[in-house]
């Protein structure tokens, strides 16, 4: 049987234990309800896993061809926005 694998974003829910703060996990609940607790944490998740895959691509274009100046980095982050949205997808972290 394979695995599939799944996109930043995508696939079925699974249940995860986290362990938060009381008082971060207070000021979500304030902010989006007990309903949406689990959707925020997954939103904010995600917004982490798009900035770190980024984050990795511009390390290694940066080992590659040298220093990326914070222009280009802005840039580099609108780019990757557009493209991803586009494809209605990420890829999945490494």
């Amino acid at each position: 049987m394979s695995e599939t694998t799944y996109n930043i974003g995508e696939g079925p829910a699974t249940r995860v234990s986290l362990s938060l703060p009381e008082g971060t996990a207070e000021a979500i609940r304030a902010r989006v309800g007990k309903r949406e607790f689990s959707a925020f944490i997954a939103a904010a998740v995600e917004r982490e896993l798009r900035g770190r895959v980024l984050d990795e691509y511009l390390a290694d274009y940066e080992t590659r061809k040298g220093p990326v100046s914070e222009q280009a980095r802005q840039r580099a982050r609108q780019v990757f926005d557009e493209v991803f949205t586009e494809e209605d997808q990420w890829p999945a972290a490494s």
